[in-house]
């Protein structure tokens, strides 16, 4: 039996999206998540700093509390740190998100298939790797979206976004080519398929959005070595790099039935 904690780390509230659909499948365990506000949003960050940033925090996370198994749902970091920080920490398993593109590529009927992302996934050679390996015989557009992460952060917490910047946000990953069009858009930040729903509305013909989501739970829940959980007295946490949070993230976070 083990109370140790699976700690989920994101650069802001994107990876409740993943929180949701672990606790689906592993509702036993308990979960400290962690938002590195301080520094969100990430795609202003040079690589190596933010990269030494994250391996960093992890130091110190890892000690905090002693997790069983640690998730990163960004995109942004995965892509960036995955394989520093399992060699930085060997033995401590980890759950790293790869844009969905292997996936797309498999489902794709037209061969149109575009990724929209932060531009720092967009601009990782990992990225276009996965492209190179999963998907040579479609055409991916990949789309770096300045806004979408910030727009959803604030929608979470005040309920409201503005429509007419997500339709120009997304507007790019809609191609037409050769009387083909794009059928499948990957969500790679685990913030977007918080818009999702918006996204469809504004969007101009309906398409395949890939939230990965579930795909991250369900590689998680693989990972774990099989003992029996025992939900101790500690609640779910969020925790803040920052230190703080807002009236609106305090309550968002008491939503997703973690303690700030």
């Amino acid at each position: 039996m083990t109370d140790r904690p699976i700690l989920m780390f994101d650069s802001g509230i994107g990876g409740l999206t993943v929180l949701r659909e672990a606790r689906v499948l592993m509702p036993d365990r308990r979960f400290v998540y962690v938002a590195d506000d301080a520094a969100f949003p990430y795609g202003g960050w040079e690589e190596p700093a933010l990269k030494q940033r994250i391996l960093d925090l992890f130091a110190d996370l890892l000690e905090r509390f002693k997790p069983e198994l640690s998730v990163i749902p960004c995109n942004t970091a995965s892509t960036l740190v995955i394989e520093a920080i399992r060699e930085r920490f060997p033995g401590h398993p980890f759950v790293g998100t790869v844009p969905a593109i292997k996936p797309a590529a498999e489902r794709t009927r037209s061969g149109l298939v575009s990724v929209l992302a932060t531009p720092g996934t967009v601009k990782r050679q990992y990225t276009r790797d996965l492209i190179t390996q999963w998907a040579s015989k479609c055409h991916v557009r990949l789309v770096g979206s300045h806004k979408l992460a910030a727009l959803a952060e604030t929608y979470m917490r005040e309920g409201f976004v503005d429509e007419q910047v997500v339709a120009e946000e997304i507007a790019p990953c809609f191609v037409e080519q050769d009387g083909r069009r794009t059928d499948i858009v990957v969500l790679a930040c685990t913030h977007y398929p918080f818009l999702v729903n918006r996204m469809r509305k504004t969007a101009p013909w309906p398409v395949d959005w890939i939230d990965p989501a579930e795909a991250i739970a369900r590689r998680a829940l693989s990972l774990l070595d099989g003992s029996q959980a025992t939900r101790a007295v500690e609640p779910d946490l969020a925790v803040f790099t920052s230190g703080k949070a807002d009236f609106a993230t305090r309550r968002l976070m008491q939503g997703f039935g973690l303690t700030v």
